[in-house]
């Protein structure tokens, strides 16, 4: 019997249970939802320049989004609806947005995922590291790819189209065209891969902002593996590693590797359940339970 992955159910690092329904968002409705958490989070160099104790970049190290949640609670136990000053909210990535926002619409039913990949919209001529939302408002319907994290301000000034909304909170509607990183798009670790191996893109474009030598290749691959993981409900830290992607960063994996996350683009990019959990199954890839927690 082929695999069944219920997006609209929490996984491990999205379940809230315990966190009080008092302060959870009442509305289901999906662009809402994804308006939250960048009110909620603060990255790590603007937490820096803020002077934040150092003690408070903890949370960027937190995987579960009810601990996340909870820890947004300990700073101002104000429902989470309600926007936070930068200097009352958690440390964190985009990451972090991203598996809030999935945890909020699957709290409500609403079928959500994390995606994992590049974003061609923060650096000119760059794909940086990023993760962003898709949600769909139908069993059988399109996934909206949404980017949590930019207000709808950023929508005319970076020219991205916004996803249409009767609310008071759209997002911009990130998803790409045909699979080439065109600017005001993100793609996915496996579209990305795709499109190096196609030679539709130049890989040491793709990397880590703010590093030197976390761009190329490898970087490419590794967000492809953490996308399967996502789409399997397990949405890692953007720094977590298992099977071989240390030797993969290192520059000790070959053709069979490069083969192997062909694959892992392939059932990724077809989107079947069945395949995402079948390929998801093989050891090297699945993530190992001390990062599930």
């Amino acid at each position: 019997m082929p695999a069944v992955i219920d997006y609209a159910l929490p996984g491990p690092l999205t379940d809230l249970s315990g966190v009080p329904d008092a302060v959870l968002p009442p509305s289901a409705d999906p662009l809402a939802l994804c308006g939250i958490a960048r009110g909620l989070v603060v990255a790590p160099p603007d937490a820096q320049a803020l002077g934040l104790p150092r003690g408070r970049s903890a949370t960027n190290h937190v995987r579960p989004a009810a601990d996340l949640v909870r820890a947004v609670l300990a700073l101002d136990p104000a429902p989470l609806s309600v926007v936070r000053p930068p200097a009352r909210r958690i440390v964190g990535t985009c990451r972090h947005v991203a598996v809030i926002t999935v945890a909020l619409l699957r709290h409500h039913g609403v079928p959500a995922r994390a995606r994992c990949g590049f974003a061609t919209y923060f650096e000119p001529d760059r794909a940086v590291d990023h993760w962003v939302v898709e949600y769909r408002t139908a069993p059988a319907g399109r996934w909206h790819r949404v980017d949590p994290e930019l207000p709808p301000s950023a929508d005319a000034r970076a020219g991205y189209r916004s996803e249409p909304s009767g609310g008071a909170n759209p997002v911009p509607d990130v998803s790409t065209s045909d699979g080439a990183a065109v600017a005001g798009e993100f793609l996915t670790g496996g579209e990305a891969w795709v499109a190096f191996r196609r030679g539709a893109v130049d890989a040491s474009r793709f990397g880590v902002a703010g590093t030197s030598d976390a761009w190329g290749p490898a970087e490419i691959k590794g967000n492809a593996i953490r996308d399967l993981a996502a789409l399997n409900k397990v949405e890692v830290l953007p720094w977590d590693e298992w099977g071989r992607m240390a030797d993969a960063y290192a520059g000790r994996t070959g053709p069979d590797h490069d083969t192997l996350v062909d694959a892992v683009a392939a059932v990724c990019g077809a989107d079947d359940p069945a395949f995402v959990a079948d390929l998801y199954a093989r050891e090297e890839l699945r993530v190992p339970e001390h990062l599930q927690r």
